[in-house]
């Protein structure tokens, strides 16, 4: 057992807690907490007081899921974890992840992580850590480590379970269990076999385009053609519940009630009704606020005349008397706002707006949830009265540490802010009228309207994204607008963490643009290759970068690929980076399947680093791009490793084409041919003339390609 003398001689060796001891310490509480503490004899640790981090969850450690005859064993050393921090000279040898301390939720996992072998501890009738030999370390480890574990999560589990004999040491009463065999065999030997199981944000296949783009195109909608009509319904929904509770009885409101009710009641028409519990209701609420009637009168009413039964077979609507200006393809969206359906728009605006941060301005998950009210000021004009760029200052948390190498849940502010693009300022504007001056964009309390703190989980935006999509196909089929219904996405349901994977994908492999906002992605594209100070991301972390660098290698991997598949079956090759073209593409890897590993992120920048050889396709302007920096008549920004393939232009040379590409450039001259056919004639002579030029652009490709032979 550690002496107080031994625990204060070592500092890492914490003093043995009692009944009383507060699970987290004071000094690991950051001022600005103030969830409650647990007590360390509590059969339920609250792991509040760790997380600051306003899209995370507070969870709790449920110490019923630990066999009583090791709860306190398992207890200790959880304790000893959550206010310790391994020994510098122990980190030193597990690599520059390492850190001494972890978040909140990592602690909580592991500690159930702890509890799993604890039970199967109990059941092989083992009743102390130390009975936790090498074969035991063993026979668990084939059995935890076996069928339905990625190799991925399998070294997850095996440094956690480490973890369980790193902070035994440093108890107060170390419970003595054996260093597990991977320590000093190595881990590679207890994992599954290698396969295509890595997960990551790499990895994460991006949304289908056609679920994309209308998913898009009505959140656009919503935010900014529909918001000042359902922020103004949902006011006026507000107020009038606030007029219900408030109403005295009185002989004016009862009157008021025969008068709406009684006429509605006579003729057969529906009354006003709301859906509570799988069934229909007369609407109290509004009933009382449109008539002054008190709720007992409503009530006494609703009994008196029988309205409960009439109601179910004739419910009705609740119609805000406020005016509709928003429209939806140039005819009013609605006659009037339904009084029950405004809870639900203000729902679905949310989720509008968040969708456009998300996907727009290529944050992290956390990094969204973390946008205040005021993040994104007006910026002032330049000298020349120019308007500057509207820059989004917020947190990220990704990777922060203190001077120690300890998590920071609070993250920090990032040193280079987002630029925010035209639709996500306007999303940003939505929500600073749903939230008070400061509050959490996303605010719990106030999108939730309950007391919860913190932004909306992700599981909650995950839910109401799925709710904003079966209210879209509903809003489109009664709107008459099919076609922009969204289609169930092919590779599973929309999660977050595919937006930012999304926006990347668009921006490598859609340079012109084939779902909304087109125009924006070339945007994003400059300010993503500039990459300086003042720029999208530019950091020491690459965040975003990362992900475009990933998306734009497979990009030009596949476009390498195509060109050897279309030479080798003999189409002929043009322009004046030919012979250049051909070269990349032999010596470029041909990139199988999707799953795409962390470490590819270093070999994908190094990759586009390779400037000359590197081959991007721009489908609309009918060419391969070899990009080649000097050469590029783009007016790419300095250091950049891509094209501004959005504003390619003739007689780069870069340019390449092959017979397939002269083939698409008369097939679209014919196209264009049809529609001048119907245009009128100043539009039509224009039409006629594009056509002409892409004509002779294949015309010019014929006569001047050449097969692979001659240019090898």
């Amino acid at each position: 057992m550690t002496t107080p003398d031994a625990a204060e001689a070592d500092p890492y060796v914490l003093s043995m807690p009692h009944e009383d001891s507060p699970v987290v310490l004071p000094a690991w509480i950051s001022p600005g907490n103030t969830h409650p503490n647990s007590r360390y004899r509590d059969a339920v640790w609250s792991m509040a007081p760790l997380i600051d981090n306003p899209g995370t969850g507070l969870g709790k450690i449920h110490w019923k899921n630990c066999p009583d005859s090791l709860r306190e064993q398992v207890k200790l050393v959880a304790w000893t974890m959550i206010n310790g921090q391994l020994r510098p000279t122990y980190l030193s040898t597990r690599g520059v992840v390492a850190r001494g301390r972890t978040s909140g939720p990592d602690m909580r996992a592991t500690c159930y992580e702890w509890m799993r072998l604890s039970r199967w501890l109990h059941k092989r009738r083992l009743t102390s850590l130390a009975a936790c030999t090498e074969d035991e370390w063993r026979a668990y480890a084939s059995e935890r480590l076996g069928k339905g574990v990625s190799r991925e999560t399998a070294v997850i589990i095996c440094a956690r379970l480490t973890d369980l004999w790193a902070f035994d040491q440093l108890s107060a009463r170390p419970s003595g269990i054996t260093q597990p065999p991977w320590e000093t065999e190595g881990v590679d030997d207890f994992l599954p076999a290698a396969g295509n199981t890595a997960l990551g944000e790499n990895s994460t296949e991006p949304l289908d385009p056609l679920v994309l783009g209308p998913l898009l195109i009505w959140a656009i909608r919503l935010v900014d053609d529909l918001a000042d009509d359902i922020l103004a319904a949902w006011t006026e929904r507000c107020r009038l519940a606030d007029l219900a509770t408030s109403n005295k009885a009185s002989p004016a409101g009862w009157a008021a009630l025969e008068k709406l009710l009684l006429p509605l009641v006579r003729s057969g028409a529906p009354l006003p009704a709301t859906w509570v519990g799988n069934r229909f209701w007369v609407a109290r609420t509004y009933v009382g606020a449109v008539t002054g009637a008190s709720p007992g009168q409503v009530v006494r009413f609703t009994q008196q005349h029988g309205l409960r039964e009439i109601v179910r077979e004739r419910p009705g609507p609740c119609p805000l008397m406020m005016p509709v200006r928003g429209q939806i393809n140039g005819k009013p969206w609605r006659e009037k706002i339904d009084f029950n359906e405004a809870a639900e728009l203000m729902r679905h605006l949310g989720t509008a707006a968040a969708i456009i941060c998300l996907y727009l301005t290529g944050m992290r998950t956390q990094e969204v949830q973390s946008l205040r009210s005021g993040c994104c000021p007006d910026p002032a004009p330049g000298d020349d009265g120019t308007p500057g760029r509207h820059l989004i200052r917020s947190h990220h948390f990704k990777n922060v540490t203190d001077e120690d190498g300890n998590h920071v849940s609070a993250g920090e502010e990032r040193s280079a802010p987002w630029v925010a693009i035209t639709p996500v300022v306007h999303a940003i504007r939505v929500l600073e009228r749903m939230v008070p001056p400061g509050e959490l964009l996303l605010s719990a309390a106030h999108h939730n309207h309950h007391h919860r703190p913190g932004a909306l989980k992700k599981d909650t935006l995950t839910m109401r994204i799925k709710a904003f999509v079966t209210w879209v196909n509903h809003e489109a089929t009664a709107q008459g607008l099919p076609e922009q219904s969204i289609p169930e996405d092919p590779h599973g349901p929309i999660r977050l963490s595919r937006f930012r994977r999304t926006l990347a994908w668009h921006i490598a492999r859609r340079p012109g643009g084939l779902i909304a906002l087109a125009i924006q992605y070339g945007h994003m594209r400059t300010v993503l290759d500039a990459r300086t100070s003042a720029g999208y991301g530019a950091r020491s972390r690459r965040g975003i970068h990362a992900v475009l660098d990933v998306e734009t290698a497979l990009a030009a991997a596949d476009t390498a690929a195509r060109l050897r598949d279309q030479v080798a079956a003999g189409e002929r090759i043009s322009g004046p980076a030919a012979r250049r073209a051909l070269t990349a593409a032999v010596h470029t890897p041909r990139f199988e399947g999707r799953i795409v590993p962390r470490t590819f992120a270093r070999k994908a920048a190094a990759f586009l680093a390779r400037d000359g050889v590197v081959l991007f396709d721009n489908p609309d302007a009918f060419l391969i791009c070899a990009f080649k920096h000097d050469n590029a008549l783009c007016e790419p920004e300095p250091g950049a490793t891509a094209p501004r393939q959005y504003d390619c232009r003739p007689g780069c040379g870069n340019a390449v084409r092959t017979d397939t590409h002269a083939r698409r450039l008369r097939e679209r001259a014919d196209e264009i041919d049809q529609l001048a056919a119907y245009a009128p004639q100043p539009v039509g002579k224009r039409l006629r003339a594009n056509a002409s030029r892409l004509r002779e652009t294949a015309d010019t490709h014929d006569v001047t390609a050449q097969p692979a032979e001659a240019l090898t």
